[in-house]
């Protein structure tokens, strides 16, 4: 076990946490920053956004409409300062973002091929094909790798943050403001090591948290690490119980994750049937099928709960096939490799948890309730979102916050000067190989069909208590293994797992009114 030191320490390789390290570095040539992901570097949420990144690009567009588009999404809770920094900083940094190597789809008149999503009342979508997250990521690793001050480390798990609790007597409150992070437990997954690692300021970047449900948009890899991490550390946690539920995910029993189909599909003219081949968004909301995402999801709940079909359909029949097929290559591709002609046949689609609104609480520069940690990207509630993200917000909203990240640290340069405290070493003392990694792997379903099953797009207080009464047995199952086996990511991710589902319930349970993405039976 070894104790290595760095200036500032980034956990997670996806925009967020990317695009902070990029700034940082070339702010601060003389600074070390390590970056730690716990699969290969360009596995992250941000490789499989499709869609692309909201901006006012256009002159007929507006920052006022971008506003009060972000603002009716998120039901107005909202924090209308944070929004407006957000909308008004979108051009600047997709403009640095462009300058880095990032390249986005041009039309016919050579201009960018603006694009429209649910709830957007303008064309105003970057995008590169279907695949944006993916140019995106690839843009950022290559500005990293000519970076000499940045160390990136792959397949490095984190464990636990560093705090006050891990090397004192006193008791750890939640939401205590003297609370300090001085970096993290860091599990070396090829050499089976737990090294510790100080840095004088800490960025979580670790994405969201799909695999808390079994129907998801996200890959593998989104448990929710940073929010565990946060959450057993006292930082103060907000909102999880406004969970956004992808409207259109492509149908395929016992398929995780789910494939994406794009909001942008709809956007480009798609239409939604139910199984009887009828148009049934127009009863619901009058922008239709471009309703938000959290009005859509319902829509489509209903007509599945009372119709007893496993899904709905959407219609790309009626549309230019060419042009369809040069704007979603992707989509196009996936579906005839299932055996869906989109010139002639609907997509099964359904709704599948996408994005977590709330988070680690964060102020205008990315801080937590806990000195020296910040948070950025889909892991912190920065209060851009509200009760529910509009579409093409997510990659936005984690560059400028890089931004400020990095402008907030670069300008605290007393801090680097600062001496670390003695901090133990992990301590795995008696610990042994686990005999049975079912275990681990029956209980991380088990959480998954709890929130599924219970905890879903309609809740309701007895759904609620019971999925609670479920996962407080499996969390003390977890908590009894974690202590007596040799740690793995495995064990890690299902604690993590754990903690997302408890805090998604128990703020479901303490929420008065129907909002955004959360919507209970009890509140009508």
């Amino acid at each position: 076990m070894s104790i290595i030191q760095s200036d500032i320490l980034i956990l997670g390789s996806g925009v967020a946490g990317l695009s902070t390290a990029i700034k940082l570095a070339k702010a601060l040539p003389n600074k070390k920053i390590i970056v730690a992901t716990k699969n290969n570097k360009e596995e992250s949420n941000t490789k499989y956004a499709q869609g692309g990144i909201a901006a006012v690009w256009d002159e007929k567009d507006s920052f006022e409409s971008h506003i009060q588009d972000t603002l009716r999404a998120g039901d107005y809770l909202n924090d209308i300062e944070v929004v407006k920094m957000v909308v008004e900083n979108a051009p600047i940094r997709l403009k640095e973002l462009i300058e880095w190597g990032a390249e986005f789809d041009f039309n016919t008149q050579n201009e960018y091929d603006l694009g429209k999503e649910g709830g957007h009342s303008a064309n105003r979508i970057l995008h590169h094909k279907d695949i944006t997250g993916y140019e995106i990521q690839m843009t950022l690793i290559k500005q990293v790798e000519n970076l000499s001050n940045i160390e990136f480390l792959a397949h490095h798990f984190a464990i636990e943050l560093i705090t006050e609790h891990h090397f004192t007597d006193k008791t750890i409150e939640l939401g205590q403001n003297d609370i300090h992070c001085f970096g993290a437990y860091i599990l070396n997954e090829k050499t089976s090591e737990i090294d510790t690692y100080l840095a004088h300021k800490v960025v979580l970047a670790t994405g969201g948290s799909g695999q808390t449900y079994a129907t998801t948009t996200n890959p593998i890899i989104a448990t929710g690490d940073g929010v565990g991490m946060a959450f057993r550390a006292k930082a103060i946690i907000e909102d999880m119980q406004y969970i956004q539920f992808h409207p259109t995910a492509l149908y395929e029993p016992g398929k995780s994750p789910a494939f994406l189909i794009s909001e942008a599909v709809r956007g480009f003219g798609a239409y939604l049937r139910n199984k009887n081949g009828e148009r049934f968004m127009l009863k619901t909301d009058d922008r239709g099928e471009l309703a938000s995402r959290d009005i859509v999801s319902r829509a489509i709940n209903m007509e599945i709960n009372t119709s007893g079909a496993e899904c709905v359909y959407l219609d790309c029949t009626h549309l230019d096939y060419e042009a369809f097929y040069k704007h979603f290559p992707n989509i196009v591709d996936k579906c005839k490799s299932i055996g869906i002609d989109v010139k002639k046949d609907f997509i099964p689609v359904l709704p599948a948890m996408h994005y977590m609104c709330g988070g680690i609480t964060v102020n205008k520069k990315g801080q937590t309730s806990i000195h020296n940690l910040y948070a950025n990207g889909e892991v912190a509630k920065t209060g851009l979102h509200g009760a529910n993200r509009l579409a093409s917000n997510s990659l936005l909203e984690a560059l400028v916050f890089g931004h400020e990240i990095a402008e907030n640290i670069i300008t605290d340069e007393a801090v680097f000067q600062a001496t670390f405290p003695p901090i133990p070493e992990w301590n795995s003392e008696g610990t042994i190989a686990p005999k049975e990694q079912i275990l681990i792997s029956h209980n991380r379903k088990s959480v998954q069909n709890i929130m599924n099953d219970l905890v879903g797009i309609v809740r309701s207080n007895e759904r609620l208590e019971r999925a609670i009464d479920h996962l407080n047995y499996i969390y003390s199952d977890t908590e009894k293994m974690f202590k007596h086996v040799t740690i793995s990511p495995q064990i890690c991710e299902l604690r993590n797992i754990n903690a997302v589902a408890y805090l998604i319930v128990k703020q479901s349970m303490q929420a008065k009114e129907n909002k955004g993405a959360f919507y209970s039976l009890d509140l009508l």
